[in-house]
């Protein structure tokens, strides 16, 4: 099971890197997780496009998208919202010819300092991805609060939040096995 992970925050060491840096140790057999860097693509810009396609690197990441079985979106919270990284690779994903977000099994994960672990976020996520025709797991979503606290050495030591994010793996493992 080939999973892809794009991480919306562009920093080195982001708490929202050591969540997805988390989830292969507590993914369930078979289940295989790649991030793809998003942070090189262009600002959305139709004017890119040239005879109705995406610019190349917008392009290995929708083939890659295609060939997946399902996709994690994780993202920190910005302003009650969801990183503009994030929304860069969704707008251009929305254009592919393609279509890589139709109906593709997808788990939403946040993650904030703060109690709420980025839920506005992920609720803001779960409807601009819904446009794109994406397929969630539905009740219960990751929500990682107080993550600064639940981190050391790069993943998630909590033993509680490694047991909810395998949970929510596995039913989107389930999720894949039903699509």
């Amino acid at each position: 099971m080939n999973i892809i992970a794009f991480n919306g925050s562009l920093r080195q060491g982001s708490l929202t890197g050591q969540v997805i840096d988390t989830m292969p140790e507590v993914a369930p057999n078979g289940m295989n997780i790649e991030t793809i860097e998003i942070g090189h693509l262009p600002l959305y810009n139709d004017d890119l496009r040239v005879d109705g396609k995406n610019p190349a690197e917008v392009t290995e990441i929708a083939e890659k998208l295609a060939a997946a079985d399902g996709l994690i979106v994780a993202s920190p919270e910005y302003n009650r919202s969801f990183s503009p990284a994030i929304k860069n690779v969704i707008d251009w994903l929305s254009k592919a010819p393609e279509a890589p977000l139709r109906g593709l099994p997808t788990l939403i994960a946040t993650q904030s300092p703060g109690q709420l672990g980025g839920i506005a976020a992920n609720n803001h996520l779960r409807q601009v991805l819904s446009i794109c025709g994406a397929v969630f797991l539905t009740g219960g979503e990751i929500a990682v609060g107080g993550s600064a606290a639940k981190v050391d050495g790069g993943k998630i030591t909590d033993q509680a939040t490694r047991d909810f994010i395998a949970s929510d793996l596995q039913r989107l493992a389930d999720l894949i096995d039903r699509s």
